[in-house]
């Protein structure tokens, strides 16, 4: 998505940055992964203006989760800086997590900042948010035709395949 940054982190932790469109679910993931609510995750697209982040512990690893803004296409105003921030967070990411809705299906945003992630010099983990049961699971297929490999179906809501979605960003860390 960007040059490397060369300013030294403050917290030399490994980043997982938490990227999407609005009202996919990110924050409500990142208290999910964080078994706390920690971020504010509301129905409402747009409550989620600043970068947040914080420390999650997974099977002896520590890695900050980088809950983001939703991305709006062609947006301006605040919008458009809280897109920039989202931008910024997967920029300095060691893993970045694209959050997709299953319900919704793919959206104009999703296929943006996946035809934007698929250069990203690190790894790229497509969730499938909302995916509440295993019969909500082929919807998540669906997600392929983003060119991000295959997606982790989950919902942050009810934690289905969280600790999933948690060992595989944890393998992806350890490489």
């Amino acid at each position: 998505m960007g040059t490397e940054d060369p300013r030294p982190r403050p917290d030399d932790r490994p980043r997982v940055a938490i990227v999407g469109r609005q009202n996919v679910g990110k924050s409500t993931l990142l208290n999910r992964l964080l078994g706390a609510r920690e971020a504010i995750s509301d129905e409402e697209p747009g409550v989620t203006r600043d970068r947040l982040e914080i420390p999650v512990r997974w099977r002896g690893r520590t890695f900050l989760a980088v809950d983001t803004g939703g991305y709006v296409r062609r947006a301006s105003g605040i919008e458009a800086l809280v897109a920039r921030q989202a931008e910024r967070a997967a920029e300095e990411a060691d893993v970045v997590l694209l959050v997709v809705d299953a319900e919704t299906g793919i959206q104009e945003e999703d296929a943006a900042l996946a035809r934007r992630l698929r250069g990203a010099p690190v790894p790229v983990v497509l969730v499938a948010n909302k995916v509440d049961s295993e019969h909500r699971e082929p919807a998540a297929t669906e997600f392929y035709k983003l060119g991000l490999g295959e997606p982790v179906p989950v919902s942050a809501l009810h934690g289905r395949n969280a600790g999933e979605l948690l060992d595989r960003v944890v393998a992806i860390l350890e490489e």
